[in-house]
C-alpha cells in the first residue's frame, strides 16, 4: 500500500511541476524557474521515497522533524512568490498607468486643430 502512496505523490508533484513551467516572463526568469521546479520535484520525490534521509537532514540543520523543515521550506517559497507577484502585479500597473496616459493624450481633441467636422467645413 505504501508504494502506492508514493507513486501518486511522486506523479502529482511532477504533474504540477510540468504545469507551473507553462507559463513565463523573459527567458532569464523562465530558464531559473524551470530549474527550481525540476530541483523541487526531484527533493519531493526523493524525500517521498526517502522520509528518514530528510529527517536526518531536518536534524543536521537542527529541525527536530523532516516535516517541520518542509514547513518551513514552503513558508519561505510562499514568501519568495508573494513578493515576486507583488512585484510584478506593481510593473504592470506601472505599464498600464502609462499606456493609458498614452491613449488618453493620443485620443485627447487638441484645442488649436478644431474638429474634423469643422476642418471640413470650412475646407483645409
Amino acid at each position: 500500500m505504501q508504494i502506492v502512496v508514493q507513486i501518486v505523490l511522486v506523479l502529482s508533484v511532477v504533474l504540477v511541476s510540468l504545469a507551473l513551467m507553462r507559463g513565463g516572463s523573459n527567458a532569464r526568469h523562465l530558464a531559473i524557474r524551470r530549474i527550481m521546479l525540476v530541483l523541487f520535484a526531484c527533493v519531493a520525490a526523493f524525500s517521498v521515497f526517502f522520509p528518514e534521509l530528510l529527517t536526518q537532514v531536518a536534524r543536521f540543520f537542527g529541525i527536530g522533524r523532516g516535516t517541520d523543515l518542509v514547513l518551513y521550506a514552503l513558508t519561505v517559497s510562499f514568501l519568495v512568490f508573494m513578493a515576486t507577484t507583488y512585484q510584478r502585479f506593481r510593473h504592470l500597473e506601472t505599464t498600464f498607468t502609462k499606456l493609458a496616459r498614452r491613449i488618453a493624450l493620443d485620443e485627447a481633441e487638441k484645442p488649436w486643430a478644431g474638429s474634423e467636422l469643422e476642418r471640413r467645413s470650412k475646407g483645409l
